[in-house]
């Protein structure tokens, strides 16, 4: 397979992390463990064919001095201290794993970009198409592309199977305005 045709896309999976996705995690997204597996397919499929895999992921400090203003009661003493550093909740979902060539990028707010240096990392590698997974659609993953196309990025595709929201109205209500500067494709 020809891998050059693809050296110029990266993949963003964006929050598959516990506190996000499993039964009892302290900030579920209710459709996230639903799209596990179409994930995990996305990543196969990028690694087979050399597309670059960022792994977004939330990591706060404990003492939630990073975390926005209308989250830092989630911090106060005795609480869960959602996606933590270094907690069981800011691990990858099961079936999910950082590996060889893939990059993990820390965020604190909903876009990938915000706040990090993800726009100078993809141009670095000569990045134009991003591909975006995981979620909450309306806040991460719609923050994230709305940053992209502000960006100038010329491709930003959703596959809207791999990603979620809390309903399936929600997640489709995202995609339904925005079929002008988004792709939205399935796997």
């Amino acid at each position: 397979m020809d891998n050059n045709k693809w050296k110029n896309t990266a993949l963003l999976v964006i929050d598959m992390q516990k506190d996000f996705i499993v039964k009892d995690g302290s900030m579920r997204v209710d459709g996230g463990l639903a799209i596990v597996p179409n994930v995990i397919q996305a990543v196969e499929v990028a690694r087979r064919r050399g597309i670059f895999v960022i792994w977004v992921v939330r990591e706060h400090d404990p003492m939630g001095r990073d975390v926005e203003l209308f989250r830092r009661h989630l911090y106060s003493e005795g609480k869960a201290k959602p996606t933590s550093k270094d907690s069981v909740g800011s691990e990858l979902v099961d079936g999910l794993e950082i590996k060889g060539t893939d990059y993990k990028l820390v965020k604190t707010r909903f876009s990938a970009f915000f706040g990090t240096h993800l726009h100078s990392l993809l141009q670095g590698a000569g990045i134009r198409t991003l591909v975006v997974t995981g979620v909450q659609t309306p806040n991460c993953i719609r923050q994230t592309v709305f940053d992209a196309v502000a960006l100038d990025y010329p491709s930003v595709s959703v596959i809207v199977d791999a990603t979620a929201a809390a309903t399936p109205e929600i997640h489709a209500e995202c995609w339904s305005c925005n079929a002008n500067t988004t792709r939205v494709v399935q796997i």
